[in-house]
């Protein structure tokens, strides 16, 4: 039986080798849980609960738990990406020991909470620069709150920077 490691590496996933996984995961029938951690402390619970049962793993962070990562005293604009930003690269630091893919993803991020997407991608391309690869898996941009036009034109800005 081929174990997931033959198909991508243990530890986080990015590009290609996460367009492998899920197209494994979607080839194979099997979901990929996504789990969205507040600390290194749940983060690595659901590491370890993974890698007990040898599957992938999607550790998602939120704006919220970004926020509650980095105190709940510190009322910093940047809070929640320096939550956030930490949180992934403990991910980064251990997951690869627990001997399962990880996909290191952001969630929901409406229209106003740009600025911590921002700084996410900033976070992403400064891992790049060193490492040839983004500090996250994946992010999500959700603005169905928002007009189609306003919705379209935002996601425009952003795929122009890429």
């Amino acid at each position: 039986m081929t174990s997931i490691t033959d198909i991508v590496p243990p530890g986080v996933v990015t590009g290609d080798n996460l367009v492998k996984l899920l197209e494994h995961a979607r080839d194979n029938k099997y979901a990929i849980p996504a789990v969205n951690c507040t600390s290194s402390a749940t983060a690595n619970a659901c590491l370890e609960a993974a890698a007990k049962n040898n599957s992938p793993v999607m550790i998602q962070v939120s704006n919220g738990g970004g926020k509650f990562l980095v105190g709940k005293s510190i009322s910093d604009a940047n809070a929640a990406t320096a939550g956030s930003v930490a949180l992934a690269y403990h991910v980064r630091a251990v997951a690869k020991y627990y001997g399962i893919p990880v996909v290191l993803h952001s969630d929901h991020c409406a229209k106003k909470l740009l600025p911590w997407f921002d700084g996410m991608l900033e976070a992403d391309e400064a891992y790049f620069a060193q490492y040839g690869e983004p500090l996250f898996s994946s992010h999500m941009l959700d603005l169905s709150e928002e007009s189609l036009e306003e919705n379209v034109s935002i996601c425009k800005t952003y795929l122009e920077r890429m």
